[in-house]
């Protein structure tokens, strides 16, 4: 299904950024964009969920990443983070879709990325 949202330059409906691969400053693919999460009064995007690893949807982690931390590269047609594999493998993420997102695990995020944190 077509989206309802026009495209323009500087604003992208959400269905569009999911699917969206994710990249390192060395042009290595680390995964693609699954979820965006949005504050609910403010409409910013606060964090995006980035899927990494596994296969088929197996063993798949779930990486949010500070919406702030990513830049979008027009000529990758993606998003850029500063941070590598090794890096990635280490940073907070889940497994499963029942799992509870709480201000803690919020901050450890934030934290870890050394953003400045939503939940403060």
């Amino acid at each position: 299904m077509a989206s309802s949202i026009p495209h323009t330059n500087n604003l992208i409906g959400a269905e569009r950024v999911n699917g969206t691969n994710v990249y390192n400053p060395a042009g290595d693919k680390l995964g693609s964009v699954e979820d965006i999460l949005i504050d609910k009064v403010s409409g910013q995007a606060i964090y995006a969920v980035m899927s990494f690893g596994g296969f088929l949807g197996i063993g798949e982690k779930h990486h949010p990443l500070p919406w702030s931390s990513l830049r979008y590269d027009t000529q990758k047609e993606g998003y850029v983070v500063s941070l590598d594999k090794k890096m990635l493998e280490n940073a907070p993420s889940y497994e499963t879709a029942e799992f509870e997102w709480t201000p803690e695990y919020g901050r450890s995020v934030d934290k870890y990325y050394g953003a400045r944190s939503y939940w403060d």
